[in-house]
C-alpha cells in the first residue's frame, strides 16, 4: 500500500533555533532511498508503510541520542494502487483550477 506520510520533529530542550537538529533527519530521510519533499513546515514521505515508518524512527533515534524532549507530528494518507502521489496531487488541483499554483 503507498503512503504519503508527512512529519515534523524538532527538540523542544534546545533552545529556539533548532535548525542543525532537523538538519540531521533531512540528512537521514535523503540517505533513506525514500521518495520525499521538504516543505516549510515539515517533509513529506512516500513509499510503503515500513519504509517511510522507519525513516521516521531513524530520525527519531538519532534526535533522541542528545535531546531528553522530542516533539513529533505525523499525518498520514494510505491508498491501495496509487504512487507517485507526492506530485500527482498538487497536479490534480492545479488541473482542477486551471493553472499552476505556488510549490515549496
Amino acid at each position: 500500500m503507498s503512503v504519503l506520510l508527512e512529519f515534523s520533529m524538532s527538540p523542544l530542550d534546545k533552545g529556539e533555533s533548532v535548525g542543525a537538529f532537523v538538519a540531521r533527519s533531512l540528512e537521514i530521510v535523503d540517505k533513506s532511498g525514500v521518495e520525499y519533499r521538504l516543505n516549510p513546515m515539515g517533509t513529506v514521505l512516500e513509499g510503503e508503510w515500513e519504509a517511510v515508518f522507519s525513516v521516521v524512527r531513524d530520525c527519531y533515534l538519532r534526535m533522541s541520542q542528545d535531546c531528553a524532549r522530542i516533539s513529533v507530528s505525523i499525518k498520514v494518507d494510505a491508498r491501495k494502487g496509487h504512487e507517485n502521489r507526492i506530485g500527482g496531487k498538487i497536479e490534480s488541483i492545479e488541473r482542477r483550477l486551471g493553472k499552476t499554483l505556488k510549490k515549496s
